[in-house]
């Protein structure tokens, strides 16, 4: 033989493929890029069957591609990519059977959408992140109040416990240097908050006195 007619190679082929500006089955225009992984299982169809084997499966993949684009919505595409490939494969499988060729994987390198879509996605997805925390903020309050209202059950029928408590929460507040903590009338006489207020007071007397100090005059009357 001088010549060879037609050589075919049966090792693993890759051809990447791409669909650009495909709409999607809600209208949005992609441009998707992938890559097909085959093999020549047969020589003799590849070559009696079809012209140019590897020009019809470039042109059948993305006939393929762009048939599945139009039938998903955006979002199933971004999240549905391994269903995506799976599907392909089926379908190019099915149209390369015939001409000895099989289609071992096909894989979604990446998925473009348009810039202003893209922003409007990004901030809906930003909304739902500050809706979440809202409810869960709101959830927080609920158990905070159930609380509140389970403690003031306990507090409802022990006036000398509810005392000590709101004597606690006022020297809490002392504590700290240059606290200025403005209490109710109401709560001064429930409390006795002013005998307390006096017996401090004339003990912080008592302590200057010992200290060698000179206590505090007394108010002037009239």
């Amino acid at each position: 033989m001088d010549t060879i007619p037609a050589m075919v190679d049966h090792r693993v082929m890759v051809t990447p493929f791409t669909a650009e500006r495909t709409l999607t089955k809600d209208s949005v225009p992609v441009n998707v890029d992938a890559v097909l992984f085959w093999v020549v299982w047969d020589a003799e169809k590849a070559v009696l069957e079809v012209e140019d084997y590897q020009t019809a499966i470039a042109w059948a993949v993305q006939t393929a591609l762009r048939e599945i684009i139009g039938q998903m919505e955006l979002a199933s595409i971004l999240v549905g990519r391994a269903a995506m490939d799976a599907e392909l494969q089926r379908i190019i499988d099915e149209r390369t059977t015939p001409w000895g060729i099989t289609v071992q994987s096909v894989e979604i390198r990446d998925i473009v959408i348009p810039e202003a879509l893209e922003d409007a996605m990004s901030r809906q997805a930003q909304a739902e992140r500050e809706r979440q925390a809202r409810v869960i903020l709101g959830e927080s309050e609920k158990q905070i109040a159930a609380s509140f209202a389970e403690a003031a059950q306990a507090y409802r029928d022990n006036p000398t416990a509810l005392h000590l408590r709101a004597m606690n929460m006022l020297f809490e507040g002392l504590k700290e240097k240059g606290a200025l903590i403005i209490v109710p009338s109401s709560a001064v006489e429930t409390m006795n908050l002013g005998g307390l207020m006096g017996m401090a007071s004339m003990s912080g007397a008592m302590q200057t006195l010992l200290a060698g100090g000179q206590p505090p005059a007394p108010p002037q009357e009239g």
